[in-house]
């Protein structure tokens, strides 16, 4: 393949799985990079990628993007973990939520909240920042708002270590979920 051929196949890969993890495309880059994606992302392939055939295919790339992110330094993590939206915060609430945040808080009913319901929210958003630095992050496609209110106090018991790997667990759930919905396109 010419480094022509390469750099286009690149661009196209990153073009349509960069989003998957939250305003982090060096995932999609790194793990293009690596050339340890799924055989069905052989060489051969490669320059037609934009359809994900099945639900195997979604998962065998998302453990590709899994992998490379736990090669990623606890800083990179980090970041990622912080480039994630409070759930129903100051970002949803002005419309600012990428298409796939927004598609999943909605999913969750998040942007039905009473008034109650969103004082509760923006309380525990709070509390859980406070206490460990990043964001509450939960995999809410197909959660209701009390499921998730209840995770929140639950997890807000846990120690920083514990919700730091619980973050990148959610993360990577949260990335198989839109690369099977790139199928269902």
């Amino acid at each position: 393949m010419t480094d022509k051929a390469s750099t286009q196949d690149r661009a196209a890969f990153v073009a349509r799985v960069g989003g998957i993890y939250e305003h982090s495309p060096w995932i999609a880059e790194r793990a293009f990079d690596s050339g340890e994606l799924p055989d069905f992302l052989g060489e051969k392939s490669r320059t037609a990628f934009g359809e994900l055939r099945s639900n195997e295919e979604a998962k065998a790339l998302a453990t590709a993007l899994a992998t490379t992110l736990s090669a990623a330094s606890v800083d990179e993590k980090l970041a990622l973990i912080r480039a994630h939206p409070d759930l129903v915060g100051r970002a949803a609430l002005a419309g600012e939520l990428t298409e796939e945040s927004t598609t999943e808080q909605s999913s969750a009913g998040l942007d039905q909240c009473t008034p109650e319901e969103l004082e509760r929210f923006q309380v525990a958003n709070a509390a859980y920042r406070e206490r460990f630095g990043f964001p509450f992050i939960m995999a809410v496609r197909g959660a209701d708002r009390q499921t998730i209110l209840n995770a929140f106090e639950q997890r807000l018991l846990n120690d920083e270590d514990t919700e730091f790997k619980t973050a990148l667990v959610e993360i990577d759930r949260i990335a198989l979920l839109r690369l099977e919905a790139l199928v269902a396109e």
